[in-house]
């Protein structure tokens, strides 16, 4: 049955959305992990709840490696899978964990049980500017990611391979990983960009935002619209407000709207995602 939603999308016109019949996994990206108190996910999951979703998430570790994070990830899905008696996930993925989801699909070899992914803002095609910040002696790099893994493993984590992460975020280990995890005809793909408007945007992004506007050009504060596009690409979202959509904004990390004005732009990021769930519904996923 369909459910009569009361949000808007970017015309402002109220639609409708059906259940998909496949669960939604949330897969969240590098630096954060699925806490049951801090959800990384803000309001998203409560508002696709709401209108008929069944939301799971990966709890795959904050800084583990694409291989070790995909591992975790095979085994929550099967527990989702069992739980749910589903025979297959729709996949919402933030940053690394699109890669980590492609993993998933292709090198172990999940395409039947995954419907669709959609990734936000994940490094497809890796980043231009990663590629300048590991000219940096190599060993700061490794000692400053070898701190991080400390870090992260008194928060959590079983297998914290910062470097590795990072590395994976460079163009050359970027392009060998799409030759060696092609697409699956049995997945359907689409991706999102967004970015920020200016070096105000973001607090958290301000010195990113201008190494990747040097390098790169716009951003969301991390990563360029070349650097996220991948499969069936939906375009490159900004807000209808003063600041943007910084890499931060795209997983709710502050919990409220954007912007109360309408008009050309997103006024609250959970727009984004019930317009993918309806879309999900429509695909009959």
């Amino acid at each position: 049955m369909a459910v009569q939603t009361n949000m808007t999308l970017e015309e402002g016109i109220p639609y409708m959305a059906e259940e998909t019949i496949y669960p939604i996994l949330l897969l969240h990206g590098m630096g954060f992990r699925d806490f049951r108190r801090i959800n990384y996910w803000g309001r998203i999951p409560g508002v696709l709840g709401v209108y008929g979703a069944k939301v799971f998430y990966g709890n795959q570790d904050a800084n583990g490696s694409v291989e070790t994070n995909a591992l975790q990830i095979e085994m929550r899905l099967k527990e989702i899978l069992r739980e749910t008696g589903a025979a297959k996930v729709n996949i919402i993925a933030h940053s690394k964990g699109g890669i980590e989801a492609r993993y998933l699909i292709s090198t172990l070899k999940h395409a039947d049980e995954v419907a669709s992914l959609t990734t936000i803002s994940t490094p497809h095609n890796g980043s231009v500017t990663v590629d300048h910040l590991l000219k940096f002696p190599k060993f700061l790099v490794k000692f400053g990611c070898f701190l991080t893994d400390i870090f992260f493993r008194i928060l959590g984590d079983k297998n914290p391979k910062t470097y590795s992460s990072v590395c994976s975020l460079t163009t050359k280990v970027a392009n060998q990983f799409n030759l060696d995890n092609p697409d699956s005809d049995k997945v359907y793909y689409q991706s999102y960009a967004f970015v920020m408007k200016n070096i105000f945007s973001d607090g958290f992004f301000w010195l990113s935002w201008l190494l990747v506007r040097h390098y790169e050009g716009e951003s969301d504060g991390l990563l360029s619209p070349r650097a996220v596009k991948w499969g069936n690409f939906r375009g490159i979202y900004k807000s209808n407000g003063r600041r943007g959509i910084s890499h931060c904004d795209e997983v709710d990390l502050r919990r409220r709207r954007f912007t109360k004005k309408t008009g050309d732009g997103i006024s609250d990021i959970t727009e984004i995602y019930l317009k993918i769930y309806e879309d999900l519904c429509n695909m009959g996923f």
